[in-house]
């Protein structure tokens, strides 16, 4: 981006007087040998020298290189079975030393470390139909968000793959998105097909569960503690707020990078619609 554009320029961008800027291109991915590419995605923590990209059937890892405005493909694996198969959506996790990758093709999800590029582990019918998204909470190393076409939004612990963690079934249609809040991991958006966004609190499978921050020790040693007042008690999960500012389907939801209580949506009506997390909730989760 252009130096005035970087943040800290509080310039508006729709300013009469400003010009266009052309954006300068640092780096190429040379994709000729695989035609259609899904989905590319940074390397989380670090330089922002790595890069993962999905294209058709295959999972790449490009190295980008400072002399060079060419990406070098440092390795690669490939998806092997019946038929065509085809990555529909990956995320790379910020945990594990940036070393995992997640990915979705057909109903399946599959874990992937970049090391080795190699399988860690895979959900087969991890959704009744097509895996639209996916994202891994922030603050707890082994979960993972999935979401799909049979309007359900599924969360993992990546240790035990068998069962969900638990299931939302708030959506009448497609779903779209899955993102966790970057630093309250209670809160999920989904954006869907049935031109809603729905804000959840899953609060019982956050970080903060009894509404404060707790490790694993903690849980294992609520039997000691059972004579305790019922404020111990974990938080309820809960449909914190359903947004209908969209006439069509709900293509993308995200949360802001600067301010954690703002959210973005984006649907086919060309409607992108900006929301805050109600005031309410904010002081109860702060306070």
């Amino acid at each position: 981006m252009p130096k005035e554009l970087e943040s800290g320029s509080h310039e508006s961008p729709d300013d009469s007087s400003s010009t266009a800027q052309t954006l300068e291109l640092l780096c190429h991915l040379d994709n000729t040998a695989h035609s259609n590419m899904a989905c590319v995605v940074w390397e989380p923590m670090g330089d922002g020298k790595k890069i993962i990209s999905l294209a058709d059937n295959h999972i790449l890892l490009w190295d980008l290189q400072e002399s060079s405005s060419q990406a070098v493909l440092a390795s690669s694996a490939s998806l092997g079975g019946k038929g065509q198969l085809k990555f529909t959506s990956g995320r790379w996790s910020p945990h594990h030393n940036c070393t995992q990758v997640a990915t979705a093709n057909d109903t399946t999800l599959r874990g992937w470390d970049t090391r080795t590029m190699s399988q860690i582990y895979c959900i087969e019918n991890a959704h009744g139909q097509l895996v639209r998204d996916l994202d891994f909470n922030p603050n707890k190393q082994y979960y993972l968000a999935s979401c799909g076409d049979d309007c359900k939004v599924k969360f993992w612990d990546t240790r035990n793959v068998t069962e969900p963690v638990k299931t939302l079934e708030e959506h009448s249609h497609w779903v779209w998105n899955v993102r966790y809040n970057h630093s309250h991991d209670q809160l999920v958006l989904t954006g869907s097909s049935d031109s809603r966004v729905i804000l959840s609190n899953m609060v019982s499978i956050s970080s903060e569960p009894f509404g404060h921050l707790v490790d694993d020790d903690d849980i294992s040693d609520q039997e000691d503690h059972r004579s305790e007042e019922k404020s111990k008690e974990p938080l309820q999960d809960n449909v914190i707020a359903t947004y209908e500012e969209h006439e069509d389907s709900v293509y993308a939801v995200d949360w802001s990078s600067a301010d954690p209580w703002l959210f973005a949506s984006l649907s086919y009506d060309g409607r992108l619609v900006i929301n805050r997390v109600p005031r309410a909730l904010k002081y109860h989760i702060l306070l």
